[in-house]
């Protein structure tokens, strides 16, 4: 509903009205206008048009003030901070147009008399004409103004806001992006106040941030106002939603939920006074537990979808949750401008070969590593003292770092997730960031050389000194087809995302134990026998972990099914063969609580691990409960591509007994497309191979034990590395004895083993035998491929 010429209701208003309303409010308008009837809630308000904007310039005489002082700027007669004080100063000093202020006054009227509240409560939001475009954000450069109540505070803030268009930052950046200042105006968002304050907020995109993976909603949230997930001051909770099953009746596909620190809170101020909101410490409570319910970050993430596909593009989104009705809302929504800009024909890799004691940890931000000398900063007032190409530690960034971020060669911050303002713009200027370390202030001083690797994961590190460093750029433009499928071996939930873009067959081998010991943490029977343990410091620290839930078992099946989840995500709608956990006593020992519960043997590679453990009533509990998290990866949270694969299996009798208690754990061979595939890696299973093949559908060989225990020869021995090889003609008639044996039974062959990554003509071995599938690690998988359609060729 227009109210005039300069002031409109969000209805009224539409994206095509971008260079009116600005990015923000076009958007807002757009989404009022055609998604409300299916589910998007966004809180009612209006705005200004852009000519309101020009027209208070106009009227005050401003247009001459910027022009000069800007002019003056670029000739360097005047800093950057006297500069945009002096602009700032006059905006906020001029009178509003009687029109346009008579406007602005009626349309809050009547905005508190929807809300059925005298003055109600809003936020006043800048939504300038060049920002939320494809290919800048333009994120947090203006100001938001929250908690504004009354006529004669909303006109305040109004103008406020359209002096924030002049801030140091906002000045920098449009200067970086290569926008004329002039050229761009404001128009003003008011928007009718969720009371996140008593509950909370955050954001979302509808893409993964760091890999550019498609298929998941990326979700942070904090308790309270929404400010401090952008700005970064506080660690929020993050949440991952696969797609692709989110319209899968009874499904819950939630991937990933990591728990944020969540320090503080912004809520409304009490009492009169210029401040309407104010930071408070969060309870205990509060850090312990998510912001949001899993059914409530399941809608968040449907909502995302339909503004994704309304608009065509990945978005970034904010949105809040009324703490008085518990209703979610979108309160913004843009393109996302980095990953979705991103050519997908290649990508870099980089590898660090040698580095120094791990110092700091935090939230990695891009892909990248870098080095230099440390430049601990508290304030940007200090940014005088910054060296070109050092890395800025702080404890948060926010748009006021803007000049400093793109100085340095890599950002360390205690504070911020992955969606906040400092993240999205450190992607933007191809920076490597670190997030929500907690510490690196207090542990980092100035002129230390360190390296930040942002390239290992969702994980980054800081390391000490300058790291020796590999960059390869891979071209996914020319990769061969072939009939051999050429699958992956992922194990790390961390990393597994970065590969999405491979045009790989499925993941052909996924390590549990992997996950167990990095996500997990505790042997499975100290879980189910936590009452027994002994150490009290290995008790506080599962009591830790495992706070929340009332049943510690259940902490390491939901544990395990998320870790693998992500995997699956990447592999999906191809398969992922999913081994059973195959430590060795010794490595189960090193989980917390292990010690008590396994067994001292002389040689472990031969002893009590794989299918042996798996019925034995020592472990036969442990073992349910990996059934259990891989029975909700497949029926819960949707992953049916995942396969199972049994290890070490030595007898086929050994073989009945653990599909036997499979299957009272509800995972039956062929019922819910389930398939079992038994591991080749000792030579019975080669010479029994039609006997296996009755009981599974199908082997994966896994050559390194194989050729260990074919040639009998210890593969960690060095005296005996010589001979150790996957090529050796005895274990290639394994290979081609077990290959002609399944495939005379029905079953397929795949080879899982480091042979192919390790000698890529390998895969020559393996095609003329006829074998099904290959899996690699990543890094060998397109010179793999090659050597496949090589083969085949001949």
């Amino acid at each position: 509903m227009p109210i005039s010429d300069e002031v409109c209701f969000f209805e009224s208003i539409g994206r095509k009205d971008l260079a009116v309303f600005g990015g923000k409010n076009a958007s807002l308008g757009e989404m009022v206008q055609t998604l409300a009837e299916v589910g998007i809630a966004v809180p009612p308000g209006f705005a200004t048009t852009a000519d309101a904007y020009r027209r208070f310039l106009a009227e005050n005489a401003l247009d001459q003030v910027i022009s000069e002082t800007l002019a003056a700027l670029e000739t360097n007669k005047t800093t950057l901070k006297a500069a945009g004080e002096k602009i700032r100063t006059a905006i906020v000093a001029g009178d509003w147009p009687k029109e346009t202020e008579g406007a602005i006054r009626e349309a809050y009227r009547i905005l508190s008399e929807r809300a059925q509240h005298d003055n109600v409560a809003v936020a006043v939001r800048s939504s300038a004409t060049a920002e939320d475009l494809p290919n800048a954000s333009f994120a947090g450069q203006q100001e938001t103004f929250l908690n504004i109540a009354g006529e004669d505070a909303l006109l305040t803030a109004c103008k406020k806001c359209y002096a924030s268009l002049f801030t140091d930052r906002a000045i920098t950046y449009r200067k970086l992006m290569g926008f004329d200042h002039q050229m761009v105006a404001l128009s003003v968002g008011v928007q009718q106040m969720v009371r996140s304050d008593l509950g909370g907020s955050g954001v979302m995109f509808s893409i993964d941030t760091e890999t550019g993976f498609d298929k998941v909603v990326l979700i942070n949230a904090a308790w309270g106002l929404g400010e401090n997930v952008v700005q970064g001051a506080v660690t929020p909770d993050e949440i991952q939603v696969f797609k692709p099953f989110l319209d899968r009746q009874g499904l819950r596909p939630i991937i990933e939920k990591k728990l944020g620190a969540k320090e503080i809170k912004m809520i409304y101020a009490s009492g009169e006074g210029p401040r309407q909101v104010r930071n408070v410490p969060t309870s205990k409570a509060e850090r312990a537990r998510f912001v949001l319910s899993d059914d409530e970050a399941l809608q968040l993430a449907h909502q995302a979808i339909v503004i994704e596909k309304h608009y065509g593009v990945p978005m970034d989104m904010e949105w809040a949750k009324d703490g008085e009705t518990g209703k979610l809302f979108i309160v913004q929504a843009r393109p996302e401008t980095v990953e979705s800009q991103r050519k997908s024909g290649t990508f870099k890799r980089y590898d660090i070969e040698s580095h120094g004691a791990t110092l700091v940890s935090g939230l990695a931000v891009g892909e990248q590593v870098a080095s230099g000398p440390v430049c601990l900063i508290e304030t940007p007032d200090e940014m005088d003292r910054f060296i070109d190409g050092a890395v800025l530690v702080t404890s948060a960034t926010d748009p006021d770092w803007l000049p400093l971020m793109k100085r340095a060669s890599a950002i360390v911050t205690d504070h911020g997730g992955r969606t906040s303002h400092a993240a999205i713009v450190s992607r933007e200027l191809g920076v490597p960031a670190l997030v929500g370390c907690g510490n690196a202030t207090e542990l980092l001083h100035d002129q230390q050389e360190i390296t930040v690797s942002c390239a290992e994961g969702d994980v980054g590190y800081v390391y000490e000194g300058r790291s020796e460093v590999s960059v390869e750029e891979i071209d996914l433009t020319e990769v061969p087809a072939t009939r051999t499928k050429v699958m992956l071996n992922l194990a790390n939930p961390a990393t597994a995302a970065r590969w999405w873009r491979l045009p790989a067959d499925g993941v052909g081998l996924a390590r549990m134990e992997f996950v167990v010991a990095n996500t997990v943490r505790v042997h499975p029977e100290a879980l189910l026998h936590f009452d027994e343990l002994r150490d009290e410091a290995v008790r506080a620290e599962i009591n830790t972990l495992t706070r929340g839930y009332e049943v510690k078992a259940d902490y390491f099946v939901d544990s395990l099914s998320l870790g693998l989840a992500r995997i699956a995500a990447v592999a999906h709608p191809h398969p992922m063969i999913l081994r059973m956990s195959d430590f060795k006593t010794n490595e189960y020992a090193d989980l917390l609580g292990g010690a008590q519960f396994e067994p001292e043997e002389d040689n472990p590679m031969i002893g009590w691990r794989g299918a042996s453990r798996y019925y034995d009533p020592a472990y036969e509990d442990g073992f349910r409960l990996e059934c259990r998290a891989v029975r909700k990866l497949r029926e819960v949270i949707g992953f049916d591509n995942v396969m199972v694969m049994i290890p070490f299996c030595r007898t086929p009798e050994e073989a009945d007994r653990v599909l036997d208690v499979m299957q009272q754990e509800g995972l039956q061979r062929g019922a819910k497309g389930l398939q079992i595939y038994v591991m080749c890696e000792i030579p019975a299973n080669v010479i029994l191979a039609e006997e296996f093949a009755k009981r599974f559908d199908g082997f994966s060989i896994g050559s390194n034990d194989l050729t260990q225990l074919t040639l009998g020869v210890d593969r960690d021995s060095d005296k005996l590395a010589p001979l150790f090889d996957e090529r050796n003609p005895a274990v290639e008639w394994m290979i081609r004895t077990v290959v002609q044996k399944a495939h005379d039974a029905g079953a397929k062959v795949s080879l899982c083993g480091q042979a192919p990554s390790n000698y890529p003509s390998f895969a020559r071995v393996l095609v003329d035998a006829g074998i099904d599938s290959i899996s690699v690690v990543p890094d060998s998988f397109l010179q793999v491929k090659k050597h496949v359609a090589a083969s085949e060729s001949k």
